[in-house]
């Protein structure tokens, strides 16, 4: 039977094991599920701390947010990189990188609403009709693309290298 014959002569890398990816999965959700609700909490406190109007409030809500960023993505490099002593470490291949990026969003992106909110409630802050703060919610935008696309880049550029495809040559 055709359907049986192997189509390489080499032996295929092992697929990542359940609890592998559940290693995975954990990490990077609980890095872009940590991020979103730091900032939520952040935000929400931001105006009882420092009175002023939106647009004095704004630079500081962007530079906080600059620094949670660096250190996310500093927490990223190091969880990725850490060795689970059940699982072992994890290791760069094409499915644990499709998981960091699939999974992890499906998982953890509603968690980015309530920071929506909060910052819908911004863009109307003072305005008599109308969003007169867009750059509210180009913070929400920001903050969004960085914990579905930039902290899982980071994690699964800083995992380590998969040395089985490797010495298999590919």
């Amino acid at each position: 039977m055709v359907d049986h014959l192997p189509l390489a002569r080499e032996p295929q890398p092992p697929l990542p094991r359940r609890h592998t990816l559940v290693l995975l999965v954990g990490r990077v959700t609980t890095i872009k599920l940590a991020y979103w609700a730091g900032l939520t909490l952040i935000e929400a406190a931001l105006p009882l701390v420092y009175t002023s109007g939106f647009a004095e409030r704004f630079p500081l809500s962007v530079a906080i947010a600059a620094v949670a960023t660096t250190l996310t993505l500093a927490w990223a490099r190091v969880a990725a990189r850490a060795v689970d002593r059940v699982a072992g470490a994890l290791t760069r291949s094409i499915p644990t990188v499709a998981t960091t990026f699939v999974a992890t969003t499906v998982v953890a992106s509603p968690a980015s609403l309530p920071l929506l909110i909060l910052e819908r409630e911004r863009s109307l802050e003072g305005c008599t009709a109308g969003t007169c703060h867009i750059e509210a919610i180009w913070y929400w935008v920001a903050v969004l693309v960085v914990g579905t696309i930039v902290i899982p880049a980071v994690f699964a550029a800083s995992m380590r290298p998969d040395v089985s495809a490797s010495s298999l040559g590919h």
